[in-house]
């Protein structure tokens, strides 16, 4: 077997060592290359770990920032309406407020009217029984030819007053 080796160019001594050198190449490059390279990569996967696990913090951080911000609007929202609401019953008690007080207000202006009406019409009326019984008595004086005495255009007055009255 030693000559089959030796046909296919194989010496013992130089594979020997070139095993001794590739064993001695490798544990540089294991002990110098290759486990700073491991531990480089470990420290970049527990990085892209963290990184992950603060991505999922931030995620579930946005969405619970998410929900209390759907919530204030939502409660914001039922406020908004609750005082539109309140708004338009105090608008509805303002209107029946200012109605009321409009209805007791031409009420009152009725009524001065009709006072007024009653004054006026009681002065007329007065007015008016004077101004006849002066007609009357006027008259009397004219139709008769005679001046009548203070006492009987009293008199007159009086009557003339009472039948105009009725």
């Amino acid at each position: 077997m030693g000559e089959t080796l030796q046909t296919l160019g194989i010496q013992w001594p130089k594979l020997i060592a070139q095993t001794i050198n590739f064993a001695i190449v490798l544990f540089v490059l294991w002990k110098w290359a290759y486990q700073p390279v491991l531990r480089m990569l470990e420290l970049r996967r527990e990085k892209i770990a963290e990184s992950m696990a603060q991505a999922e913090r931030i995620r579930a951080e946005l969405e619970a920032t998410e929900r209390q911000r759907q919530e204030i609007l939502q409660r914001a929202h039922a406020q908004a309406q609750q005082l539109i609401e309140e708004a338009r019953q105090a608008a509805a008690r303002l209107h029946a407020q200012e109605t009321q007080r409009a209805v007791a207000t031409a009420e009152q202006i009725l009524a001065k009217a009709r006072e007024a009406a009653a004054l006026d019409r009681a002065r007329m009326l007065a007015e008016l029984k004077r101004e006849v019984g002066r007609l009357v008595v006027q008259t009397t004086a004219a139709v008769t030819g005679k001046v009548l005495t203070p006492e009987d255009q009293r008199r007159i007055l009086e009557e003339a007053t009472r039948q105009v009255a009725a």
